[in-house]
């Protein structure tokens, strides 16, 4: 039935842009009115780019990509009645392959930042997050806020091009700061003692400590920010935003998000499933 009313809706869109050109009486071709929908339709697949190193959002449960970002684009290609294929690329190359076509949307526990904004369109947040520090030294699990550990004694390792590298850099710009590719490399180097401390966000430092009871990891006991999660479109596509934008709302009516975080973030069953 949804596959049909995408069908529908494509019908109509199309037959409304012809009539238009028609009675405008112009010679030129009908201009699309959605080029991101028009090819996720031509193509019957919509293509998401996640990185799959954010548990419990996104991670690798053998060469399948898990979690909450993984389910919710599967809602939304259930929506718009197309198969999904999730492409698995380093958090840094997300944006980049968004602006070259090779992904239709990134729904990858990303930030909604005003620097981001600037060259991608956001829907949501879907989920609200917070920075946290992952760490074996108990005083900097103990710190109430980044002027604590603003000191070139501290190493700090983030996911580069992240967010969490710019919470360092403006609010601990004393300390050393490393950047990786990705969160599993960062996580190694605190159990390793590379690095005095991981920041990342706080779900991540939770499942780290979960999948690693014997490596002696603390976390802070609460968020030391405020990060919405959104979804990142092309720019130039209002009509790209409006619908996912009232998909959203459509899912978060109905509970379907509230569901998602039960699934992923109240139970724990899930962690044997991943790599």
């Amino acid at each position: 039935m949804k596959r049909l009313m995408w069908a529908v809706v494509a019908v109509v869109v199309v037959s409304l842009v012809t009539g238009c050109s028609q009675m405008c009486g112009t010679t030129k071709s009908s201009s699309s009115s959605s080029p991101v929908l028009d090819r996720i339709a031509a193509r019957g697949e919509l293509r998401v780019g996640v990185s799959g190193d954010m548990p419990p959002m996104n991670m690798l449960a053998g060469d399948k990509i898990i979690g909450m970002d993984a389910d919710l684009s599967a809602m939304i290609a259930d929506y718009m009645g197309v198969n999904l294929k999730l492409q698995r690329i380093d958090f840094p190359k997300l944006i980049p392959a968004l602006e070259s076509g090779s992904v239709d949307m990134i729904i990858s526990n990303m930030t909604i930042t005003p620097d981001r904004n600037l060259r991608a369109a956001f829907v949501g947040p879907y989920f609200r997050s917070g920075k946290a520090f992952l760490t074996k030294r108990s005083t900097i699990a103990q710190a109430k806020g980044l002027p604590d550990v603003n000191s070139p004694q501290f190493t700090f390792v983030t996911l580069k091009e992240s967010t969490s590298e710019s919470v360092i850099r403006e609010g601990a710009p004393l300390a050393k700061l490393v950047t990786t590719d990705n969160e599993n490399d960062a996580i190694k180097m605190v159990i390793d003692g590379k690095a005095d401390a991981m920041v990342s966000d706080f779900p991540i430092c939770i499942v780290a400590i979960l999948r690693n009871p014997g490596a002696g990891l603390l976390s802070v006991v609460a968020p030391i920010t405020y990060e919405p999660i959104g979804i990142a479109v092309p720019k130039g596509d209002p009509l790209l935003v409006n619908w996912l934008d009232n998909t959203l709302n459509s899912l978060q009516q109905a509970g379907n998000i509230d569901a998602l975080k039960e699934k992923w973030f109240a139970q724990s069953s899930w962690l044997k499933l991943m790599k």
